[in-house]
């Protein structure tokens, strides 16, 4: 994802040539692609786990020891390669290829209908846009650099990895649900800090342009991912287990 955080050459310093309502109407078609393609990409994930969790043979399909790996391998492989489809194919294979890992997510997602109950799921959901919004919100009116705290949330999510990593073996539930609230917490920060580079990238971006749409999808897809991660931890704090 380093690409998502530099700026395209033939993109920087576009609002500089225009106009303030010229600007203004820029920055808003720039996000407003971030946020409809970040919801269409949430929008195939969700009804891609509902639709395979009503059917018992999908699903058994997906638990299938070569599959669920096979799927995981796969998405690992498209977000590493991402940038060169995007850079070699243009911004319509980005969008297929950040299309196609919704999809991907939605299908391991199905499972999490044999985990939790319906409406813990529905409830969960909900809790997490409303603070996905705030936090997002927050980031994009704040006039505080949220770069300086960049370190600390990627430190912060290093952390979790590693302790989610150690707590396969240990299986402790104090350190589980240690684990949830910090990865929500980090989240929630990274959601901030990623709209605020999200703004920046609008200013500095022509939003019809192809290198705008190359960094919209970017965009879109970093904040899809802030999303779902902090859905799973809300999840497993809020969630009723069947």
């Amino acid at each position: 994802m380093n690409q998502f955080n530099q700026s395209y050459n033939n993109g920087s310093g576009i609002s500089q040539s225009m106009s303030g309502a010229e600007a203004q109407a820029n920055v808003r078609g720039f996000l407003l692609r971030v946020y409809n393609w970040m919801a269409m990409g949430l929008a195939i994930t969700g009804l891609t786990a509902y639709a395979i969790s009503t059917s018992q043979e999908l699903t058994a399909l997906v638990l299938t020891p070569f599959v669920f790996f096979t799927i995981i391998i796969g998405q690992f492989l498209l977000i590493l390669g991402i940038n060169k489809i995007i850079s070699s194919m243009g911004s319509t294979a980005g969008v297929g290829a950040f299309f196609l890992y919704a999809f991907a997510t939605g299908v391991l997602f199905s499972t999490l209908f044999l985990r939790y109950t319906h409406a813990s799921i529905y409830s969960t959901f909900f809790v997490c846009a409303m603070m996905f919004g705030a936090v997002s919100f927050l980031g994009y009116i704040t006039k505080i650099d949220l770069s300086k705290f960049s370190t600390f949330l990627y430190m912060g999510l290093f952390g979790i990895i590693i302790s989610s990593l150690v707590n396969l073996f240990l299986q402790s539930s104090t350190m589980y649900w240690i684990i949830s609230n910090v990865g929500v917490l980090v989240f929630c920060g990274l959601t901030a800090y990623d709209t605020q580079k999200i703004k920046q990238m609008a200013f500095r971006s022509e939003a019809d342009s192809e290198s705008g749409k190359r960094e919209a999808i970017f965009g879109a897809l970093q904040l899809y991912l802030d999303f779902i991660n902090m859905f799973l931890f809300l999840l497993r704090i809020l969630g009723s287990r069947r």
